[in-house]
């Protein structure tokens, strides 16, 4: 069986998506129309920008988005046994399994995009990457700092056995980080991100997000979808919107959502979307499983 998996924020590149709109009418279409959509001219960020306006939030996410869907949409014979998608990519994920429309995916992208950089601006938050640590002495971890310094400090990304993100605020992090130094990470270190991701902090955007999600029709998708929330699948409409909803102050459960796709019977795992950060995380959670890219 084949999973197809959409990536999330920092797989941004300049040039992504140039090639797929010079060669493919369809794509050239979805492309313009993105521009329509958002207001802005995005497609010429993505094929000309630099790598700092790629990382503002506001262009990262629609562009990521829009260059894994309209990938997905150039597949002949598109017909994945399941989907998954890491954070951002789950929209993807949802648009490309025919849960919601090109434009109806799109413009909720946007809208988090934009309620995400409002709550990072609230607050000053911010992630760590910690390595090499099991997931529960993180977990321990955090729990000890936040009742030691009454700092949030939460587990954020589970990306694979042995890299696991943090989030919280920066005062809460940087004790952590020390903490899990001494608890035996091999690194634990502060990320540059606009804020506290799948953290509480999260709340103001995810009470925004929530009233957009609420008034979007969703469809029955394809095929099951493993959500980041639970790391279970779903092609339930209403369980879908309420996972969706969850998922920004909710850590991502990918190492679990792949460990159980692989236990629903997946065999390979396609990236579809720029870069190959999926398809590296996948090898180490189920070296068994194959990997490609689009």
């Amino acid at each position: 069986m084949t999973a197809y998996v959409f990536p999330g924020q920092g797989a941004q590149f300049s040039g992504m998506g140039k090639e797929l709109y010079e060669t493919n009418p369809k794509a050239k279409e979805l492309f313009d129309k993105a521009n329509e959509i958002l207001g802005f001219d995005i497609t010429k960020i993505m094929f000309e920008g630099t790598d700092e306006e790629l990382k503002q939030t506001n262009v990262t996410q629609p562009a990521i988005f829009l260059h894994s869907v309209i990938l997905a949409s150039t597949i002949e014979d598109f017909k994945p046994d399941m989907v998954a998608g890491h954070s951002l990519g789950e929209f993807s994920a949802l648009v490309a399994a025919g849960a919601l429309s090109f434009e109806d995916g799109l413009k909720l992208v946007a809208k988090r995009a934009a309620a995400m950089q409002k709550a990072c601006e609230i607050v000053p938050s911010t992630m760590a990457a910690v390595l090499n640590l099991s997931d529960e002495k993180v977990e321990e971890v955090c729990h000890q700092v936040h009742k030691d310094t009454h700092e949030v400090v939460v587990p954020a990304n589970y990306n694979c056995p042995g890299q696991l993100v943090i989030s919280g605020s920066v005062e809460g992090i940087n004790v952590a980080c020390e903490k899990m130094k001494e608890a035996g990470a091999k690194r634990a270190l502060v990320l540059q991100v606009g804020g506290a991701f799948h953290s509480p902090f999260m709340e103001p955007a995810r009470e925004e997000l929530a009233e957009a999600i609420e008034n979007t029709t969703f469809n029955t998708p394809s095929c099951p979808i493993y959500q980041n929330v639970n790391a279970k699948p779903s092609s339930d409409v209403n369980h879908i919107k309420l996972n969706l909803i969850h998922q920004l102050t909710a850590p991502v459960k990918w190492t679990q959502s792949v460990q159980h796709m692989v236990a629903d019977g997946a065999t390979k795992f396609v990236e579809c979307g720029p870069g190959k950060v999926l398809q590296g995380l996948v090898k180490k959670i189920a070296p068994e499983a194959e990997t490609a890219g689009v």
